[in-house]
This record gives C-alpha cells, structure tokens and sequence, in this order.
C-alpha cells in the first residue's frame, strides 16, 4: 500500500514539477506539496569497541524549511526518538526529497553527525518519467543506515559517574549546589555534620542549621518534609543544594533565609550494583547501611537503609542575675548524657512507560529510640549570700515513627522542554515521650529545705502532611519559556501532654489540669504561579509572579476549658525577577529580587505555659501576625581557571513583623503543686517587632592549589539590625555587626590515601535563631521559619574536624574505601550565649560532644555499562530547577 501511494503522489509530484518554469523546485524544497512524507529511514547506534546496542541515545533528524517571516532558510528538527534497548532506531513519515542531517547522543558518548537523504533525483522531463527509473525510487523509500558506532567519551563518563573527580561545588542558575556523597568528616553521622562543611551555613551546639544568621526551609529530594536534620542519615545524602533567594516557582512560606534542599541517593546504573558500610566510634556506638539498585529495561528499582546508634555528652553552665528589687542570682550547671539509635529505609521504582512519559514512586521510614539523663545543680544566692540549692534528677524518653511517600510522573511533549508534571507528597510521623523530674532542695550545709517535687510529663503527637502539585512548562521559542504551576497543601496536627505531681499526703501522683493540654491544628495553603524567562542577546530575565492564601483551624483544651480559634490569612503575591548578564564565556553577573512570607506556628500562638525548665517557663502569643521579608541580591561567578571558582554575593534583607522571642517577669501561674513558693518566673514568649533590616556580602572560593591540594574558602560579613516597639517596655534596637569564615581543605597524598580538614570561625552574632530541629512541645516543631531575640548575642567561637581515608579499586568495578574521624579534634568548640533585659543577666555556656573519633568502612560492588543509561528525568531528580553549570 506504502508503494503504491508513493507511486500516486510522484506522478502528482512530477506532474507538478514538469509545468514549473525550469522545472524549479517551490521554495524550501519540503513545502506546498512538492515533497511526500512517505519516507522510512532505520538503522542500528552501536558502541565502537564491543559492537553492542547503545540503549537511550536520542535521534535528531534535521532539515531546512522555508521560513515566510525571514524568507530564508532554516534548519528545523523534523524527528525525535529515543533508541530501543538493542540499539535499534525507526524513523517514518519523512520527507523523500532534500538533505538530511541526522544527529545521534547519549550520555557518556561523543555526539554523532551525518547527512542523509533517500538520492532520489526527480528526472527531466522527457528523460524516462515515470518509466524504468521509477521501480528504482520505489526501491529507495526504505533505507537502511547501517550500524552507526559511538565512542565512549571519557570526559563525560567522569560526570556521569560517582568518582572523586566530581566537583564539590557547582553554580545553578537558581542554587548554590554542594556534592557531599564523599564527604570524609561526616562519614556514619547525621545531615546535621554534613550541614558544617556547606559554605554559608552556620551549625549552633544543638545542630540547629541557619543560612545568613536564619533558619531556611527543609527540603529533601525537592519537597517540604516533616523529616529533622538529626533523623536523615549523612551517608544517604548526594548534594545539598542552597536556594538563598527562591523565585516564585517555590512555596513563599519560611521567611527570609531561603530553602535548603537535601538530595538523596539514588544510583541509575543499569543492571545490579550496591554496597554495604559500617563503622564505630570512640564511644562503643556503631552505625550500619546498605543499598541496593537494579535496573533492567524500563523499571529501575532502588532500596536502601541505614542503622545507627548514638550517645551524646554535653556540658553546661548558666550564670543569671536577677535585677529585680532584691537582686539575686542563680548559678546551675548540668551534664546530660543521651542513648538513642535510629533506623532509616528507602526504597522506589522508576518505570518508564514509553520514550515521553515517566512514572516514579518512592516510599521512606525512619524509627528512632532515644533516652536522656541529666543531674542539674542550682545554686540560689540572694544579696551575695548563698541561700540555698537544688538538686535536679531528670529522666526522658522519646520515640517517633515518621512514613514518607511521593509519587510523580512526568510527560514530555514532541518540543524538547515542552513538559507536564504532577507530584503528590504524603508524610506522616507519630512521637511519644516521658519525662521524670525530681527536684529537692537543700540548705547551704546540705541538710533538705522541704519535700521534693516530682513531675511525671506524659506526651505524644502526630502529624500528616499533603502535598499535590503540578508544573507545566513552555519553551515558546528557543529564547523564550513560560511556566505555570499549581500547589496545594494540607497539614494536619495532634499533641497530648499530661503533668502529673506527686501527692506526699496520698502517695500517688495526680493529673495537674492546670499545666496540661491536648491540642490540635489544621493548616492549608494554597498556591499558583506563573513565569516568564527571556533571553536576549547577553541579558537573561526571568519575571515571576505567586498567589498564596492559607487558613488556620485550631483547638486548644486545657485547664478545665475548650477554645477554638481560626486565622485565615488572605490572599498575598510574591512577585520574583531574576537578571543575568554573561559578561564573557566564565563571568556573569546575577540581579535577584522576591517577597516572602513567614506564617507563626501553632507552639508560638497557643497561650500554653510549658513548665520543662522552670528557670525558663515559654508561653504562645495568639496574637502574632506573619512577617513579611523583601529579598535582593546581588552576585558575580568567576571561572577563573578549570577546576575554579570565585562566587562574590552581596545582599539585603528587609522583614516587616519580624516574629522575635522576648523574654519578661510576670508572677507565677497557681499551679496548685509547682514551685508554688516564686512569687514571679522569668517567661520567653513571642512578639512582632516592627522591622529589621539585614544586608551583607558573601565570598566563595574554590581553588585547586596544586594537583593534590584543592581549598575552599567562605567569607561572610553582615550587619543585622532590630527595632521593637513595645507597649510595657518601649523601644528597644539591638544591631551588631557580624562575621564568620569557613575552610575545606581536602588533599590527596598518593593515590589512594587523602586527608580532609576543615575548620570554621564565627565572630559574635547578634539575633540567634531558635532551633527547629523537631524539639519543644511535644518533641516535633513544624515550619514558622527563623525566629530572633531582641535581647542578646552569642560569643565568639571556632573548631576544626578532620578525617583521613584509604581507598580500593579492583577490576570490574568493585571499591571499598576505610575513613578515621574526628570532629572538634582540638576540643575548641564552645557554645557561649548573653542575654539581658530589664529584669536580669545571664551568660549561658555548653560544650558538646567534643573528640569523638569514628572509623567507618565501605564497600561498593556491581557491574554497569554506560551504554545502557536511560533518559530519565522526573521531577523529583530535577529537584525544582534548572540544569546546574558545573564550574
């Protein structure tokens, strides 16, 4: 049938052809009928060396078309397809008449190019027609290509590959990207460790991570998660990637620090490869992992999990006056030892439908077990007298379950960039916890002042977490995109906590209804956004614009009553604008703009007195409003040599109702049982300040010092500056200007042995961030963002960690390699604090786990052939962006 259409339209063709004057073909040679798309070209793309079938490579055909605006020529691609498993490649429907040009890649191959065409030649008329040559043309409309090799190129199989050559540091167009999979120093700890090798983040003693003096947003693989820093295991992790000033693609929520996204590994290696690990520390804890991965056809399959065993030792002093009417003073001192381990599983399929459309589902579960014992000491001193002390015995457990799932598919149109993608995210974790607190207090020549106080503390909580979201993108033209997106999500949230105190007069302990509550929330955002990218000539733009509006449904029952309250924040735009200029092939220069939103949480609007540090009772102000932060920078890349790179950012941070922690005297709750005896308690509750403005610059550089020795060096300077307005205390501003420094050294001796060094100094810093790593209320804190305090700074500190490893390779692919650490090896780091206000002084001091040496040992085995890779590209590997420019 194919041959005797093509008998038909060649006789139409070639009666056409003969009444045109010259027999001149029309303009563009495939246009106004005088071509048929009939045509069928086929072949095989085989590697060079052993003759195999290149799986993946992606086919162009190309061809000139008659453009009617420029009245020119223009190259176009007339057909894409992906190659079959064996190689094998089909291209039909194609023009017969013209020049071809078919060009072939796939990653780890040097490109292909040929021209191609069917050498048909339309006779003359009067020269046979449609006679003998004709069964010759027919013949001609099937053509075989042949086997068309491709060499494996080295350079590109270094990039493609997890090897030691990757570079630690990339540039995205959006992100700061950081490669941490060989990281040495954080080797069988947690992402907390391997958050202190990122240049621009600061890690306080308790693991709380904060970018620019605040706490940015947590992703892991691209999505929000209810996951903390301490429960995601180092070895997992493949690249951190810092968003410091997102566009409005991303979630307006978490105020002004930007987004941190934790990419996770998952290898793409065709057939079955893996590896075991284990390791130890200088404290008798071990740590032990696995992961597997098989890859055949269109299913990819990968599972991992990791085991580890933690014991933490910390020691701490506070040093408090009290300037009240008789001033007094509290001196306490504390030495917590934590036992706990934690299980981490992953494990998901990518299943590729067809050459467009991509299915991908992933599932995670984290279990941990942990358990705390302090002995606190609290010495009172009134008028310079030593009155009396207390003796503090705590006990605490804390368990929790956390579930995570992500399902994604992504459709790729006929138009490379052209794509559509949905996601849906669903998080779900459960905690218990239990508290024992025993406080007696004795006079000066330890004789007891009274009976002790007993507290019992009973808690759990859940939470679950929605995420559904679609992307559309839209390369208009090969200057131009346009995306849109839609967002919706959905958090739902539980905590029960029951005080008990020991009656001396019954024996028995009794609920405190007073100091107990059960309290639950709903939270909903929903978003759209649209961008538009530009590009002309040098200048690249992209203009952004979002739309979110949430509601918040709470219910708080406690002290013999039921409150409800609902917030509905209304709808709000986050307009973003992104304006590069590449000054030359190694230089650009970046404008960024966008507005941002930090909604409170629940722990900082409920009006519920936590009483597990009666030194320091915390209080919820329900009157919070969201803060508001106008972002810009200013940033200039330098490749200045391979391997090298310079990254210079300036920036300004501006916050409106900026929510700061604040601290006051107010008189002691009736509790009917708890330190009924003070007549005032010091409270640290939550206010809106009226602004504050923070503006600095940051230098990033990355050098290879000689073949062996590479460094890089992070340099930030900012000045940070608070105005509040209070009603019972006035005014009150609080600036400092601030700094810290950051060093990697990373050097290979030989080989196979290399040593990694890094050290890290900060200045004094005004505005200390409030950890987010899950603790408080109920042992899980979700979103709100950054929060500072008015009142006070942390002192200056500094430490270094280093490891050193020995690596193996065997033929075929096996490696092992044995890594010895040590963090804060010269016991250097102290974690030093002052706060003040009116009603008192205090300097807090603590130093935690320094010198633990660990020995970690890897082994990594299967086979893979670069030839096999296939095209995969969902959106959880895209991680929300835009392809990284490897520097």
């Amino acid at each position: 049938m194919r041959k005797i259409l093509f008998t038909l339209q060649l006789l139409a063709t070639y009666s056409v052809y003969a009444q045109m004057p010259g027999g001149m073909a029309r303009p563009g040679g495939m246009g106004g009928g005088a071509n048929m798309n009939v045509g069928h070209l086929y072949g095989k793309i085989t590697e060079e060396k052993s003759n195999k079938g290149v799986d993946g490579a992606t086919i162009q055909l190309l061809g000139n078309r008659f453009d009617t605006a420029t009245k020119r020529q223009t190259e176009v691609t007339l057909k894409t397809l992906i190659s079959e498993s064996n190689g094998d490649f089909s291209l039909e429907n194609l023009p017969v008449f013209g020049s071809f040009k078919l060009r072939i890649s796939a990653i780890g191959y040097k490109p292909v190019e040929q021209k191609v065409s069917f050498s048909l030649n339309m006779p003359k008329p009067g020269e046979g027609g449609a006679g003998g040559g004709m069964q010759q043309m027919l013949g001609m409309v099937d053509k075989d290509l042949g086997n068309i090799k491709m060499t494996v190129d080295a350079s590109v199989l270094a990039d493609v590959t997890v090897t030691s050559t990757k570079q630690m540091f990339e540039m995205g167009i959006d992100r700061k990207i950081f490669n941490v999979d060989k990281n040495l120093v954080s080797s069988g700890q947690s992402a907390t460790e391997v958050m202190k090798s990122i240049p621009s983040l600061s890690v306080d003693i308790d693991g709380n991570v904060t970018l620019r003096n605040a706490t940015p947003q947590l992703f892991v693989d691209g999505r929000p998660t209810t996951l903390t820093m301490d429960q995601i295991p180092a070895d997992m992790i493949d690249r951190v990637e810092l968003i410091t000033n997102p566009s409005a693609k991303f979630d307006a929520s978490g105020g002004n620090a930007g987004i941190l996204n934790i990419v996770l590994k998952k290898n793409k290696k065709i057939g079955y490869n893996g590896g075991i690990r284990g390791g130890v520390d200088t404290r008798g804890k071990v740590n032990l992992g696995g992961d597997i991965n098989f890859r055949q056809n269109k299913i990819n399959f990968f599972a991992s999990g990791m085991y580890n065993q933690r014991k933490s030792k910390s020691w701490g002093t506070t040093d408090r006056l009290n300037t009240t009417n008789v001033p007094s003073r509290i001196y306490q001192t504390s030495r917590p030892v934590g036992i706990g381990s934690f299980a981490f599983g992953r494990a998901g399929f990518d299943y590729l439908v067809d050459n467009r459309n991509t299915i991908t589902v992933t599932g995670n579960y984290v279990r941990g077990n942990f358990s705390n014992d302090d002995q606190q000491r609290i010495d009172s001193f009134i008028n310079n007298t030593f009155t009396s002390y207390n003796s503090v015995l705590q006990n605490s457990k804390f368990n929790f379950r956390n579930l995570g799932s992500q399902f994604s598919f992504k459709h790729n149109f006929a138009k490379t960039g052209h794509e559509i993608t949905a996601d849906a995210n669903y998080n779900a974790s459960k905690n218990d916890n239990n508290n024992f607190i025993n406080t007696q207090t004795f006079t000066p020549v330890n004789d007891p002042k009274k009976l002790a106080v007993m507290q019992q503390t009973f808690g759990s909580g859940k939470q679950t977490n929605l995420i559904l979201q679609s992307d559309y993108a839209n390369p208009i033209t090969d200057k131009q995109k346009i995306e849109f997106g839609l967002r919706g999500a959905i958090r739902n949230f539980e905590n029960n906590n029951d005080q008990f105190f020991f009656d001396h007069f019954s024996k028995t302990y009794k609920l405190s209804k007073s100091i107990s509550s059960k309290y639950k929330y709903t939270d909903q955002v929903y978003a759209a956004y649209a961008t538009y990218s530009l590009q002309v000539k040098k200048m690249s733009y992209q203009f952004g614009l979002r739309a979110e509006s949430s509601t918040y449904d709470g219910e708080l029952i406690g002290q013999n009553s039921k409150s409800d309250f609902k917030v509905d924040f209304p709808l709000s735009f986050f307009p973003s604008t992104f304006i590069t200029y590449k000054l030359t092939d190694k230089q650009d220069v970046q404008f960024n703009y966008s507005r941002r939103i930090n909604r409170p949480n629940f722990f900082q609007l409920i009006p519920f007195i936590d009483y597990s540090d009666p030194q320091n009772l915390s209080v919820g102000n329900a009157g919070l409003k969201p803060e508001f932060t106008n972002s810009l920078e200013l940033s200039y890349n330098y490749s200045y040599k391979k391997g090298a790179n310079f990254l210079a950012s300036t920036f300004l941070k501006q916050n409106n109702n900026l929510i700061t922690r604040f601290q006051y005297y107010g008189a002691n709750p009736d509790t009917g049982f708890h330190y009924s005896s003070l007549d005032s308690v010091l409270f640290n509750t939550y206010l809106n300040a009226n602004n504050s403005i923070t503006f600095g610059i940051e230098l990033t550089n990355r050098m290879p010092v000689t073949k062996w020795y590479d460094m890089t060096l992070n340099f930030n300077l900012f000045n940070s500056k608070l105005n509040i307005t209070d009603p019972k205390l006035g005014s009150i501003t609080n600036q400092r200007t601030s700094w810290f420094v950051k060093l990697n050294n990373n050097i290979k001796i030989k080989k196979t042995w290399s040593v990694q060094l890094s050290g890290e100094y900060y200045a004094k810093t005004v505005l200390p961030p409030e950890g987010g790593r899950g603790g408080g209320r109920g042992g899980m804190m979700w979103g709100g963002g950054p929060t500072a305090t008015a009142q006070g700074y942390i002192n200056p500190r500094y430490g270094f960690d280093i490891a050193v490893r020995k690596d193996w390779t065997w033929k075929g692919g096996n490696s092992a390699s044995l890594t010895l650490s040590m963090n804060d090896f010269l016991r250097t780091q102290l974690f030093s604090t002052y706060s003040e206000s009116p009603f008192l002084k205090q300097t807090s001091e603590r130093r935690r786990d320094p010198q633990v040496a660990r020995l970690n040992f890897s082994y990594r085995f299967g086979k893979f052939d670069v030839s096999l890779f296939k095209r995969k590209n969902t959106k959880a590997d895209q991680s929300g962006g835009e392809m990284p420019i490897q520097q």
